[in-house]
């Protein structure tokens, strides 16, 4: 079965104190409260955010 996205990451990052880039993520689909085009908070990649469920970073939280 193939996973369907509901975020992507976005060109937008910030530097964390420990030189790791975190990018801002940008929903793709509506999910739980969540509308598509919506701008969450920052991963460091698509590892640390299943696409399954109803999780979600919001607003500039890392």
């Amino acid at each position: 079965m193939t996973e369907r996205k509901k975020y992507e990451l976005t060109d937008e990052f910030i530097e964390h104190w420990s030189g790791k880039k975190l990018y801002r993520i940008k929903a793709l689909i509506d999910f739980g409260l969540v509308v598509a085009g919506s701008l969450g908070g920052f991963v460091e990649s698509e590892n640390n955010l299943d696409h399954n469920g109803n999780a979600w970073v919001y607003g500039n939280a890392w």
